[in-house]
């Protein structure tokens, strides 16, 4: 019978629970074994010591003569003895009087232990530590001397006395240490490496110095406030935050706010490579842990605290399949996940528990069926497999396990006294792990503890991106102003700091090849195309290809420009690049989160331009070039149909592997896997294509004249500008294209007729007969807006009059 706390009453076989020590108001009760097993032990030593005397001494010296002899020659261990005893009666009346142990554990001790405290950790240790060697070697002395003989300091004579028995030690131990010593060197070797420590004043980089991401960045200096001044934050009942994960695409500054974070905070910073734990022999992984958490720890107390960073973090591996407890479906991402999807809302919330559990574990183990070795396998990779078994789980243990405490008087002479061990010291160890596929990352270790903030390093916003232009133009000479700054922000939706970085590099290099030391819009327009784009074949088309060509982007470019509003044209070109033939590309005018029917629907109409204009202008013939576009049309419409609720059904193709009741769809008719939904999908897809071809063959015939426009320029001048495009179609000046002369009805016309016999070629395999026509002063180039030539012909009175 014991008493419940919960509800006053007394409940049988109720445990009530072990009080904390903090909580006791005496010292807890000792067993009878550790109130005598010193002084047995210091009892027996002298009575032994009396024994070696009496056998040693004349045959007829008597016990009592050699019991007094050795308490006059070893009298301190009677000393010793008896202070035992003390202390032993010490302990007995603690364990009965609150206020005697009030007085030695909170007036006396406490006040010397809160003293101490004030004290440096890697100061005290180390005095402390040399205080225990000095009593030690004092001790250890005394006990020489007696055994050997050997006068006083007994520690000089020990070499003597170990190359006397020399022989025989090597004897015993040689066999054992030749063996040991090889596994012993082969692993300290293959344990060392792929850990690199950079101390406070080595690292200049400063929170000033990464540009683009200042939400994070803000969330970042928080935790330096707790790493500098954890008491802030401790004395209110907190904890320091000890882990953060940056997750995001490659390039947008994660290692860099690593760097800045150890350049604030002046602490050690810790870099760990990502093939550090991937090793041959299985075991390695395991040392390697080990050391780095010695290291981390004695620089922690040294230091106050210390970064550890892990670039890569994927690299670390997982212990098992991802599994659908959605426990890092909180932080943004969840294990099943694409990190890299469009944002939607977070429908689950809505739902009942046990019904997310139910989806979240469908979706992870569901996906592939009972026998899909991609959901049934165990992830065998990074530290998880292979050398590294056991290496992830040392690594976990570490980073939130128990700490043993520090120093072996501490921990082992100390509890051999029955006193309790001085608990470790608080490590300041931040931890900082960097990942671009935060799915692969084993949920033990985001777990709060380990990881206790997460946060996405995504791509920069539009002033981000100013910020990063501005940061890294100012480091050379330029001719860009404020307006291009925005404009070429918004030219690079996608564009992170490494990249930015590499564009102003570039942009410099093409500066100096051609005998100039300041980067102009220009240059810096040609690195963007030269970076995102790739560089163009020197390869030409024959005259007929090199029209079709042309039709089929300027189909793609008049189909964008009069239907899109979510996207502008960047540029258009029928410059090859590998096996690209051509392509515009658009960018997104602003930051833009969430996707709309209509915007998914001109993106169709885009994608379906290039076959509706090679068959309006190719008498319905069309080339396999638009293979890609129907795909990607294909795939948005099946998005819109099945995931997005944008045509005429509601249901989610995104269950389609799972039927109605839960369980797994079964065959069809035809004896084929029939799924929910999947048996009526792809009719909707084919009707709505169908319909939107309909659609984009009535908007190209309506802007035939348009298209024939810019497939001239793009002949013309093999790369346009999204601004050129416009001013086609619009007839005013662009920025390389002037396009008032496009309408010139005559022009036109000259247009068409070379647009007649290009078709006849097509159609008869041969070569195009005709020339194509060139406006009053046009270029010819490939697009880079130098060293073009200019050509021109006769002046005509109806061209320079509409023109005036």
């Amino acid at each position: 019978m014991s008493l419940d706390r919960r509800t006053g009453s007394t409940t049988p076989g109720f445990h009530e629970g072990r009080p904390k020590l903090s909580e006791l108001k005496t010292r807890r009760p000792a067993v009878f074994w550790d109130r005598i097993k010193v002084l047995l032990l210091l009892l027996g030593a002298f009575f032994i010591l009396a024994w070696t005397d009496n056998a040693s001494g004349a045959p007829i010296k008597e016990w009592r003569d050699s019991l007094r002899d050795t308490a006059a020659k070893y009298w301190w261990l009677l000393a010793l003895a008896a202070l035992e005893v003390l202390r032993q009666v010490h302990y007995l009346i603690e364990e009965h009087s609150p206020a005697y142990y009030r007085f030695w554990n909170e007036t006396l001790f406490g006040a010397w232990h809160r003293r101490l405290a004030t004290m440096n950790d890697w100061t005290r240790f180390r005095v402390g530590r040399v205080v225990r060697l000095i009593v030690f070697l004092v001790i250890l002395d005394v006990v020489l001397a007696q055994v050997f003989g050997v006068p006083e300091p007994a520690l000089l004579s020990i070499p003597v006395i170990v190359l006397a028995g020399m022989p025989f030690l090597l004897q015993l131990f040689f066999g054992f240490f030749f063996v040991i010593i090889q596994f012993v060197g082969l692993f300290w070797f293959l344990s060392r490496g792929g850990i690199d420590t950079y101390m406070p004043d080595d690292l200049d980089t400063r929170f000033s110095d990464v540009k683009g991401q200042d939400a994070v960045l803000d969330r970042i200096q928080e935790n330096m406030i707790f790493l500098e001044d954890p008491e802030s934050i401790e004395e209110r009942g907190g904890y320091v935050p000890g882990g953060i994960l940056l997750w995001g695409p490659p390039g947008t500054g994660k290692t860099l706010m690593a760097q800045a974070v150890a350049g604030e905070t002046a602490k050690p910073f810790v870099f760990v490579d990502p093939g550090a734990f991937i090793q041959m022999f299985m075991g390695v992984g395991i040392l390697k842990v080990k050391g780095l958490y010695r290291k981390l720890r004695k620089l922690a107390v040294r230091y106050g605290g210390v970064i550890v960073f892990f670039d890569e973090a994927d690299s670390l591996g997982n212990r098992g399949a991802l599994g659908g407890g959605g426990g890092a479906g909180g932080w943004g991402f969840s294990p099943t996940a694409d990190p890299w999807a469009d944002p939607t809302c977070n429908g689950a919330a809505y739902l009942d528990p046990r019904v997310r559990d139910t989806l979240s574990r469908n979706a992870a183990y569901g996906a592939g069926g009972d026998d899909d070795p991609r959901t049934n396998r165990i992830f065998m990779g990074g530290m998880g497999g292979g050398g590294g078994m056991g290496t992830l789980q040392a690594l976990l243990s570490e980073m939130s396990g128990l700490k043993k405490p520090r120093g072996f008087f501490n921990r082992h002479v100390r509890r051999l006294l029955g006193m309790k061990p001085k608990p470790p010291p608080k490590y300041r160890i931040l931890h900082i792990f960097a990942t671009n596929m935060p799915q692969s990352l084993d949920e033990a270790m985001l777990r709060p503890g380990r990881i206790d903030r997460i946060y996405k390093v995504g791509y920069p916003s539009k002033e981000g991106r100013i910020a990063t232009y501005e940061y890294y133009l100012a480091k050379v000479k330029h001719e860009l102003t404020a307006d291009d700054l925005e404009r070429l922000a918004t030219m690079t939706p996608y564009a992170t700091g490494a990249s930015i970085q590499d564009m102003v590099n570039e942009g410099l290099v093409i500066a100096i090849r051609d005998g100039r030391d300041t980067i102009t819009w220009a240059d810096i327009t040609r690195a963007k195309q030269l970076k995102e784009h790739g560089l163009p074949d020197d390869s030409e088309y024959v005259k007929r290809e090199r029209h079709a060509v042309a039709v089929h982007e300027a189909s793609h470019a008049v189909a964008a420009y009069r239907t899109r509003r979510h996207m502008v044209i960047d540029m258009a070109t029928i410059e090859r690049r590998g096996d690209i033939g051509g392509f515009v590309s658009s960018i997104p005018p602003e930051d833009q989160f969430v996707q709309w029917r209509s915007e998914r629907d001109s993106d169709i109409v885009v994608s379906l331009a290039s076959l509706a204009g090679e068959r309006l202008f190719f008498d319905g013939d069309n080339s396999a070039g638009v293979g890609g576009d129907m795909r990607s049309a294909t795939a948005v419409a099946g998005l819109m149909l099945g995931y997005w609720a944008m045509g005429d059904t509601v249901a989610s193709h995104g269950v389609s592997k799972l039927a109605m009741s839960g369980q797994r769809g079964g065959a069809g008719e035809d004896g084929t896997d029939r799924n929910f939904l999947e048996t009526d999908l792809g009719r909707r897809v084919e009707a709505k294509l169908e319909e939107m071809l309909e659609v984009t063959t009535r908007l190209l015939e309506d802007n035939r004249r348009e298209i024939l426009a810019v497939a001239h320029a793009l002949e013309t001048h093999k790369t346009v500008s999204g601004d050129d495009v416009g001013a086609i179609i619009e007839g005013r000046q662009g920025t390389l294209v002037d396009g008032r002369p496009y309408h010139d009805p005559a022009f036109i016309e000259e247009i068409e007729r070379y647009h007649a016999s290009a078709l006849a070629a097509h159609k008869e395999h041969a070569t195009v007969d005709a020339t194509m026509p060139v406006t009053v002063g046009a270029t010819r180039g490939n697009g880079s807006g130098n060293g073009h030539v200019k050509l021109g012909l006769p002046p005509r009175p109806d061209i320079d009059e509409e023109r005036s």
